[in-house]
């Protein structure tokens, strides 16, 4: 009976904390150069503890539910994430055309691309005032045309610990550039995407010339959009497996950037 008075005790006092803990989305709004982007932090506020700061950039749709829900599922307890807007909140493509139309901008002026990125980073920094974010502990990962982002934010030679680039685009307006990163960076890409591999030597050469402890994975039998739950198309597809695997090596890629470990 003791017992069991306790356990109740325990739940009416738990009870409430429990109630009200909950993946927290929190719009972050900025503006520069004219352009007001809206993008949204994510996490999870069942604990206080400081946790890591990711940027983390979508697939070429940008800031949307789906991409939402995907920052929802890396987050969990061990990360705060900024889905990061790039495009403008008058921005949201919901069809590929929309989305080529979009991204051609950023890829035609990388300068501008890495400005946007190294911002999307000073707003996640900020944010520190409020969210449980270890300031110490910082990266970025990306997904398709967001891989290309986090990859330029790390030529940019932005002071985070490490980037991730899920089945992103590689090619670079300045192989020189590499000379600046600072972060690790792992890449993963499908063995079969036709879309990025034909890029691969030129940037594995690109990353010779740079100092980064870097790693190119090729997932085997992989597309590209190998993350992306919603595409079936035959050259851009979902694989459960890769991307499982691809989630693995990034938590251990991070994990060990933040320690300073091998």
């Amino acid at each position: 009976m003791r017992l069991l008075r306790f356990a109740s005790l325990l739940l009416l006092v738990l009870g409430p904390v429990a109630a009200h803990a909950a993946m927290v989305h929190k719009t972050v709004t900025w503006t520069r150069d004219g352009t007001t982007f809206k993008s949204v932090l994510v996490y999870d506020n069942a604990t206080s503890a400081k946790r890591p700061g990711l940027v983390m950039v979508p697939n070429w749709y940008g800031v949307n539910a789906m991409a939402v829900k995907k920052a929802e599922m890396i987050a969990g307890s061990r990360y705060v994430i900024l889905v990061t807007d790039l495009y403008g909140e008058g921005v949201r493509p919901t069809s590929n055309d929309q989305a080529e139309v979009a991204t051609k901008p950023l890829y035609a002026n990388r300068p501008l691309m890495r400005q946007r990125m190294n911002e999307a980073l000073a707003q996640l920094k900020a944010q520190a005032k409020d969210a449980p974010i270890d300031l110490t502990h910082l990266a970025a990962i990306g997904f398709c045309f967001g891989g290309t982002a986090v990859l330029d934010l790390a030529r940019s030679g932005a002071d985070v610990a490490a980037v991730v680039s899920f089945h992103g685009g590689l090619t670079t307006d300045d192989p020189a550039l590499a000379k600046q990163i600072k972060a690790r960076v792992l890449v993963m890409n499908g063995a079969d995407d036709s879309w990025t591999m034909k890029d691969a030597d030129a940037f594995m050469n690109e990353m010779r010339g740079s100092p980064a402890d870097w790693q190119f994975v090729v997932l085997g039998h992989a597309v590209h959009c190998f993350t992306e739950t919603d595409q079936h198309s035959p050259g851009c597809m979902y694989d459960a497996r890769a991307a499982a695997r691809s989630y693995r090596l990034m938590h251990d890629w991070l994990d060990h950037a933040f320690a300073g470990t091998d």
